[in-house]
């Protein structure tokens, strides 16, 4: 499948797009895609390329070309709006990209991935050395959807690959993408999880269930659990957590939380049970590690009230 690679490339080429290295928000994220403050470098910018801004108008899924890309681009689609159904033999949970990142990346307003592609190759502190787009999918494959990598030559990488091509046509290298915000708060301040919890009772059960359990990976996606993401994703947060339910939560209710309503919501979904991440000790090998992630350790301390609230959220 190497020649969809190339035919990306060739394609973007042909348009006089060129897609390279720059720095992403990880609204992604989330592990959006999302995303997750990691420390990044920027890459050197022509000034002219790094002043400009762009409209916010990706090609229509329902309008690829034919050609040998578009069977690729509408794979990937799928991998990205259907994860957990389209590539289940690699997804631990029950989570799509979509769970984060509103129609299959395409939502303005929610965690867009249009542009993506002019963001790559990057440093991020977390890995400790430059990430290429591939990584970065397959990073969050075993931290959000807390399952296992693809193959780099897989049918399914390439084809998600693809399709970040697609919709990030025509995004020059270090364009102004105003609907590519970061769902960060910097300053958190000191969360209370009872009152989160019954925030949680008032606003959030009708989609993401009692138990946090969920109902649908794209309608109501699992907050805690087995079938949510586990405490490597960005999203294990509290900084990411909390920016995230401010700018995107309640849906058609975006931004009217509070700081302190969104930290509370963040610390009481943060505090409940959910899959772990083996890998905390191999994560920020250069250093820089935060404070906020929320690992087993910190959500035993949050039930047995032991919990410093204003260490954790120290380097916020």
């Amino acid at each position: 499948m190497k020649p969809i690679v190339a035919g990306v490339a060739g394609t973007v080429l042909l348009v006089g797009t060129i897609f390279v290295a720059t720095i992403i928000s990880d609204k992604i994220t989330v592990d959006s895609i999302v995303e997750e403050n990691d420390t990044t470098v920027q890459a050197q910018l022509p000034t002219t390329a790094a002043a400009q801004s762009v409209v916010y108008a990706p090609p229509s899924i329902d309008e690829v070309p034919e050609g040998p890309m578009k069977e690729a681009i509408l794979n990937g689609y799928e991998l990205v709006n259907n994860t957990h159904v389209a590539a289940d033999e690699y997804v631990g949970n029950q989570l799509s990209c979509t769970s984060c990142h509103a129609g299959a990346g395409y939502d303005e307003q929610a965690s867009s991935l249009v542009g993506v592609m002019a963001n790559y190759p990057q440093y991020i502190g977390r890995s400790g050395g430059v990430v290429t787009i591939e990584e970065r999918i397959n990073g969050c494959m075993v931290r959000s959807m807390n399952g296992k990598k693809f193959e780099m030559n897989s049918d399914e990488l390439e084809a998600m690959v693809a399709y970040f091509a697609y919709i990030s046509e025509g995004i020059p290298i270090g364009a102004k993408r105003e609907w590519a915000g970061t769902s960060d708060m910097k300053n958190v301040p000191i969360p209370n999880v009872d009152n989160g919890e019954e925030l949680y009772g008032q606003s959030c059960i009708a989609c993401h269930a009692a138990d946090g359990s969920g109902t649908g990976a794209n309608t109501g996606p699992a907050l805690w659990g087995d079938n949510s993401f586990n405490d490597g994703a960005g999203m294990a947060r509290m900084s990411k957590m909390a920016g995230y339910i401010q700018n995107n939560m309640p849906v058609g209710a975006a931004g009217t939380l509070t700081d302190q309503e969104a930290a509370d919501l963040a610390a009481f979904i943060l505090s409940q049970d959910r899959p772990e991440w083996p890998n905390h000790d191999k994560d920020w090998p250069k250093g820089g590690k935060p404070n906020d992630i929320m690992s087993k350790e910190k959500r035993e301390q949050v039930k047995n009230g032991t919990i410093d609230w204003e260490k954790v959220l120290s380097t916020n």
